[in-house]
């Protein structure tokens, strides 16, 4: 990433200046530096493939690929599985979930416990969400409480899931963020980068680590020189030092 790479040079230069005024990056300075960056239209291509395949932007990632020819890293069609999947979960309806991770691969929740449990403790949570008390208990006794024995974590995550009980009315209830959907999207993030693992692919998308990087790297430079800030991170749009 150009930007990125401009701002490690300049903080190279500004450390060996030892002089303790900032250094005045004036904005032409600055657009020489951005044209002398040289980017191939390949790398940036993969980069918005990369970010289209793990969001799970599938017709998106067709269209791209019919239009700009860059193939994806793993088969598109996996895409449409795996969103089935976080759909399900975020859906609420964990059961279906679990069934079409094993049509997948069985083996990413055979080798991950930890996702197995919050999956079946997502499914707790639905039953009682439904007012299900004797089927959450059951649930409770039969499939959590063996793992927690085995496991502290687990067992301090059970105990609670099960605390939503006690309490008639959940909003009063000190682990009421259980019932949010944002606890849905949290375990349907971490079954989808499970998948995305499994299938060999970075469970994070590239662009936001790299538009994070180059947050730091301005920041960074901001204590050593005046140039020219980037506004809008979206279009590029530069802001003129002020001295």
């Amino acid at each position: 990433m150009s930007l990125f790479r401009i701002f490690i040079n300049q903080l190279e230069e500004d450390d060996e200046d030892m002089a303790t005024s900032k250094k005045m990056i004036t904005r032409e300075e600055w657009e020489k530096k951005l044209n002398a960056v040289k980017l191939r239209k390949e790398d940036m291509n993969t980069l918005v493939m990369n970010f289209l395949v793990t969001e799970g932007y599938v017709e998106a990632a067709e269209k791209f690929q019919r239009e700009s020819g860059t193939k994806p890293e793993i088969d598109l069609a996996t895409i449409t599985d795996r969103m089935a999947v976080k759909k399900a979960v975020q859906n609420g309806n964990v059961e279906d979930a679990i069934e079409k991770v094993n049509d997948l691969n069985p083996e990413i929740l055979d080798t991950n416990p930890e996702l197995f449990f919050h999956l079946q403790q997502q499914r707790l949570i639905e039953l009682i969400r439904q007012g299900k008390t004797e089927e959450a208990l059951e649930f409770a006794q039969e499939e959590l409480a063996p793992r927690g024995e085995e496991n502290q974590a687990f067992l301090e995550e059970l105990e609670k899931t099960v605390a939503l009980l006690v309490f008639d009315d959940a909003s009063t209830c000190p682990v009421k963020e259980l019932l949010d959907l944002s606890h849905r999207l949290k375990t349907a993030s971490e079954v989808n980068a499970a998948i995305l693992t499994s299938q060999s692919h970075e469970k994070d998308p590239k662009l936001p680590s790299l538009l994070k990087m180059l947050i730091w790297a301005q920041n960074q430079l901001d204590e050593k020189a005046v140039y020219p800030h980037i506004i809008d991170l979206s279009t590029g749009k530069l802001e003129d030092p002020s001295e």
